[in-house]
């Protein structure tokens, strides 16, 4: 059995400023007409933590961060088809289930995970929200 090289290309998705860069990761990767997203923590551009203690909104920021690197690499929140989210208090599912129908309205729903983990990358993060999303 042979394997032949994909003739696909990994395109490091990016932005400006890049808040992941100094970490050595990538934001996301681009596959053919699909975008992998690393996990999107809620933070700026400068990557502070933004809304310390407060889950709404920092699960708002989160997903402007995921919005953001969706965007930039051909695809969008509407287009995106799964996503994983990691938080620190599984009791927080009703306040993101209102969020995720404010900004994934559209059916059918995207298939997702919502897990709860006993911490982040950084202790004061609440939420990290990685996704797949088309490029149409």
């Amino acid at each position: 059995m042979s394997v032949t090289p994909s003739a696909v290309e990994r395109v490091r998705v990016s932005a400006e400023p890049d808040w992941y860069e100094a970490a050595g990761i990538s934001l996301g990767i681009r596959v053919g007409n699909l975008v992998f997203t690393s996990g999107q923590a809620p933070i700026d551009a400068q990557g502070a933590p933004v809304g310390v203690g407060d889950f709404e909104a920092q699960t708002r920021q989160a997903l402007a961060n995921l919005s953001t690197v969706l965007t930039n690499a051909g695809s969008s929140l509407a287009d995106t088809v799964k996503a994983t989210v990691f938080v620190t208090e599984i009791t927080q599912q009703g306040v993101f289930a209102r969020l995720r129908a404010e900004h994934f309205p559209d059916k059918p729903h995207l298939a997702e995970s919502f897990v709860e983990v006993s911490s982040l990358a950084d202790p004061e993060w609440m939420i990290e929200i990685e996704a797949i999303g088309l490029v149409r």
